[in-house]
């Protein structure tokens, strides 16, 4: 596999944190780019995780902690070196003295454009040098459509998420590359993986097309990430060498844990336990600047941060440092993602902290 192009991560994803002042605009920079898909979420209070993106537009947000449709969002705009956030008790992005963590991506700086690579057709803001993109697309209720993703190469996760309300139930479906074939796990829930077949409305079909995603069909028929008129929302990802990561690995139940080769130092790592319930578990090194980190948040419930020992980053991945059945039981299986501060090699190569 060539190295990528990609010399400094954090040109393509950061993360900045802020502490919020209540004021209607509190303009946020060091992000380094103007960001595309904005997570938010208030570190010291229960309000839920925000997510925003320029395909829906800054004044919409969804939530992971749960299954609404869009709402009005608290973010002012998406700017140049970061964004803009103000005081409105609509949501958690800058109540006073509130501390927030952002988590930023780039995909193309762009609202979108008409994409039909697929059946049904999509509206894709892509970046295909950092492999993430932003879909839009309304569903016609076909269990064999397919979706134009604009990446170019197979994604290794794709999450969705319906915009409004209706037919389709909410959730928010992950298909992830190590998952086994016809299985989804769910964002928002600390749920098992599920065949989605065994279902009455299906999910996300597997991984396996350069240019579109596609869907696994229920027993009835009708999917639940395409169902007719329903708008929707995806976030897709390809795995790039030296920026970001997606695979799985198996717990040891010790403090001494599972190593995990990522090929870069690890800013950001999400994990979640697939063969069991779990939290969906966040870190990153923003808000651990040295190891062991345990400044943690999980993108399923809306709590505050709290502070456990979970994992070292290290200069080539991340090692477990609990044997807490979320995130390292003895024989347990778990997923994750990972982006890069620093590569393994190239010109900027990555060194221990």
């Amino acid at each position: 596999m060539a190295y990528t192009t990609i010399k400094k991560p954090s040109d393509y994803f950061n993360t900045v944190l802020y502490t919020g002042d209540g004021t209607s605009s509190n303009a946020i920079t060091g992000v380094g780019f103007q960001p595309d898909f904005l997570w938010i979420k208030e570190r010291n209070n229960t309000r839920g995780h925000q997510l925003m993106d320029v395909v829906r537009g800054a004044s919409l947000r969804l939530q992971t902690s749960n299954t609404n449709a869009d709402s009005a969002s608290a973010l002012n705009s998406f700017d140049s070196d970061g964004f803009d956030v103000n005081g409105s008790t609509l949501n958690g992005t800058n109540f006073n003295t509130g501390t927030y963590a952002a988590w930023n991506w780039l995909a193309d700086n762009t609202s979108g454009s008409s994409n039909t690579d697929g059946s049904i057709t999509s509206t894709v803001s892509a970046n295909t040098t950092s492999g993430f993109s932003i879909v839009s697309y309304t569903g016609n209720g076909s269990g064999s459509a397919t979706v134009g993703h604009g990446l170019g190469v197979i994604p290794s996760t794709v999450i969705i998420k319906a915009r409004t309300s209706g037919s389709a139930n909410g959730y928010w479906y992950v298909k992830h590359k190590s998952l086994t074939s016809n299985y989804n796990i769910y964002l928002n829930v600390t749920d098992a993986a599920s065949n989605v077949t065994s279902f009455s409305q299906g999910g996300i079909g597997d991984l396996d097309n350069a240019n579109t995603f596609d869907f696994a069909s229920g027993t009835s028929g009708v999917n639940t990430v395409n169902a007719s008129g329903t708008d929707f929302i995806a976030y897709c990802f390809a795995e790039k060498q030296g920026f970001s990561k997606f695979g799985s690995y198996t717990g040891n139940g010790s403090t001494d844990g599972t190593f995990v080769y990522t090929g870069f130092k690890p800013a950001f790592v999400m994990v979640k336990r697939t063969d069991t319930t779990g939290n969906w578990v966040m870190v990153d090194s923003k808000r651990d600047t040295f190891n062991v980190c345990d400044a943690v948040v999980s993108a399923d419930i809306s709590d505050a941060e709290y502070d456990v020992d979970v994992e070292d980053f290290l200069s080539n991945g991340f090692k477990m440092r609990d044997a807490h059945t979320t995130r390292n039981a003895s024989g347990g299986t778990y997923i994750y993602m990972a982006f890069a501060e620093e590569p393994l090699v190239g010109d900027n190569p990555a060194t221990a902290r």
